[in-house]
């Protein structure tokens, strides 16, 4: 029986976990709940699994007081955004298992947050980095040559720049694949997520930037691959959806039954794959550079990007913007000369307070 505590338990990612839970409730126990918003859903989820309204508390101070005076086996960080980054630090320094959906407390934490974790303590819960976790098991980490992410091409693949630069929120919540939030949603539009899983993939597997590569694979059922260096090329398949990599998240190295369907290969398929145009999709290419320059660097790519699509989302710049706006803030940055929670949380601050300036000027 795990114990389980679920930041962000309203959000998609959580309320999938919950849904897992609720599947399976040999396996586990909800011991704890947070959100930042919509308190009715928090408090039915509270009241579903049996938790004391002390057990289900809202915003990212209190989920630290949660992680640290509850006992569990897991905390799933299904928090969206950089606010996740002291839950990610308080369950590291907890010694409970980390299933990590936040990718950006990664990111923008760094060597923080990795140098506080023991081995093993952190598994992720993004589809493409769990499936690297497993393709992984499949060789030595002396016989990787590369990480291969996929990456869908969002609804915009095979767009020119041009076209881009005309395309409304409606449609870049349109999806062809995934239904998410709307930053993560409008991060897969421009790309801004897989550049983020870059940076994410090398900091939690430690495979320098130049043996990671992106392919654009548009049924998104090969969920990543690793090549070892007999030309051996391991792959994670499954139809997608999430509460797979979630109950892997959850119960990891071990499986549990029943989570999701399998590829049905009494049916024919078709998978295709296509290079990534860096030239259209420049985060890409712009989290590659941040990336190596490490720092502050990570801290300021994330937030101006959070400011950036706000401002798209309510009409104040255009969708190609999204990442000039990123390129332009990180121009003017002055990195920390160490890495630390106060320079960190200070660099986010001077990046949203740049990048709303430049979006004033738009």
């Amino acid at each position: 029986m795990r114990r389980v505590i679920i930041l962000g338990s309203t959000g998609s990612i959580g309320t999938q976990a919950l849904e897992i839970i609720a599947q399976h409730p040999e396996e586990f126990q909800v011991v704890g709940l947070s959100a930042n918003r919509n308190v009715d859903l928090l408090a039915e989820q509270a009241k579903r699994f049996g938790l004391d309204t002390a057990k289900a508390v809202q915003g990212a101070e209190l989920s630290c007081e949660l992680i640290e005076t509850t006992e569990a086996d897991v905390v799933l960080n299904g928090i969206t955004g950089s606010i996740g980054l002291k839950p990610t630090l308080a369950t590291l320094k907890s010694g409970k298992r980390l299933a990590l959906a936040n990718k950006e407390s990664l990111i923008v934490g760094g060597r923080l947050v990795t140098e506080a974790a023991a081995p093993g303590q952190i598994v992720p819960v993004d589809s493409e980095h769990s499936a690297l976790a497993q393709c992984l098991l499949s060789g030595n980490r002396s016989e990787v040559k590369r990480l291969i992410l996929t990456a869908s091409g969002g609804p915009f693949r095979g767009y020119s720049y041009q076209q881009l630069s005309e395309v409304t929120p409606e449609q870049a919540l349109r999806h062809p694949t995934w239904k998410m939030g709307k930053v993560v949603t409008t991060n897969s539009a421009t790309m801004v997520n897989k550049g983020l899983e870059l940076i994410e993939a090398h900091l939690l597997f430690g495979i320098d930037f130049d043996r990671i590569a992106v392919t654009v694979h548009p049924q998104s059922v090969v969920h990543s691959m690793v090549e070892f260096v007999d030309g051996s090329i391991m792959a994670q398949c499954s139809p997608p959806d999430m509460k797979l990599p979630i109950s892997l998240g959850l119960t990891w190295p071990d499986r549990i039954a029943e989570v999701a369907l399998a590829v049905d290969f009494s049916k024919s398929h078709t998978w295709d794959f296509e290079p990534l145009d860096e030239q259209v999709f420049r985060a890409v290419w712009l989290a590659r550079q941040v990336g190596e320059s490490e720092s502050t660097y990570p801290a300021v790519y994330n937030a101006a990007n959070e400011e950036a699509v706000e401002a798209f989302h309510i009409g104040k710049i255009s969708f190609t913007k999204i990442v000039e706006l990123i390129e332009e803030t990180l121009a003017r940055h002055t990195p920390a000369a160490e890495l630390s929670l106060d320079g960190v949380l200070e660099a986010e601050r001077w990046a949203r307070e740049t990048a709303n300036s430049l979006i004033s000027q738009s």
